[in-house]
């Protein structure tokens, strides 16, 4: 095991809904939803304010019940929230009174708490994992600040390196760059690229942003039409100008 706390075992986890409708009893959002989300595969889901996307990430965080139909993590029933599944938000939502790297430590104590197979380990050992992510995610030089003490980009950084300490086996992530600027957010993407490489953790990313749908996804899952489109490689800032890409842009942008 690295610093980080990843293995080579660590192995994405595969959800699947089938036939499912979603969202809140007597207002449903969606239905009939037929998805399958592969094991470390990367789906961006995309489409604008409400269109079901939030409430397709709670359904599969296991916030929200469905409806109808079946929601299942590798052909179990998910019927409530998992430490397999990490949630991160476009609000950091880290504690303020914890340091970042204290921050990073929290869901490896809560799992050693709970005396989870394979925990969080001892106090060493969390703070060898938490050092080692913040490095990863360049912020070995900020493990003692507070969340006020960093940017918006710095603390999405942290909650990135909070949600992947842990070893999820999904990631589920809403809108998570969506406050940032322009040049930040390119940034994030590119580290969110960069640090999943060898976690193998599957991702649902739901994002407005077509372009960032495009860069970050294997595949686009457009819940206002129930199309699920295979992402043209190579996953680089160039590809949008083949044809390929630009065909893709342009029916995303049609359906939406």
């Amino acid at each position: 095991m690295s610093a980080t706390g990843i293995t080579a075992e660590a192995l994405g986890a595969r959800l699947e809904l089938r036939g499912a409708r979603l969202g809140h009893r007597g207002n449903p959002v969606l239905d009939g939803v037929d998805l399958t989300v592969e094991a470390g595969e990367v789906l961006a889901v995309v489409g604008p304010s409400g269109c079901g996307k939030s409430t397709l990430l709670r359904t599969l965080a296991g916030l929200l019940p469905p409806l109808a139909g079946t929601v299942e993590q590798d052909g179990t029933p998910i019927t409530g929230p998992s430490a397999d599944r990490a949630l991160v938000f476009q609000d950091d939502a880290l504690l303020p009174w914890r340091t970042a790297r204290s921050n990073v430590e929290l869901p490896l104590a809560i799992r050693a708490s709970g005396r989870r197979t394979g925990g969080g380990g001892g106090r060493a050992q969390r703070r060898l994992v938490a050092e080692g992510w913040l490095e990863r995610v360049g912020l070995a030089a900020h493990a003692q600040r507070l969340p006020h003490q960093l940017s918006g980009g710095q603390r999405q950084r942290v909650q990135l390196a909070r949600a992947l300490a842990a070893r999820p086996r999904a990631v589920l992530m809403d809108e998570p760059f969506g406050a940032l600027d322009a040049q930040t957010r390119a940034e994030m993407q590119d580290l969110l690229v960069d640090v999943l490489a060898g976690t193998g953790a599957t991702v649902v990313f739901v994002t407005h942003d077509v372009d960032e749908a495009l860069f970050l996804g294997d595949r686009v899952a457009l819940p206002g039409t129930g199309e699920v489109l295979p992402v043209p490689a190579p996953r680089d800032r160039a590809a949008d100008r083949t044809a390929d890409h630009a065909e893709l842009r342009r029916h995303i942008i049609d359906s939406l």
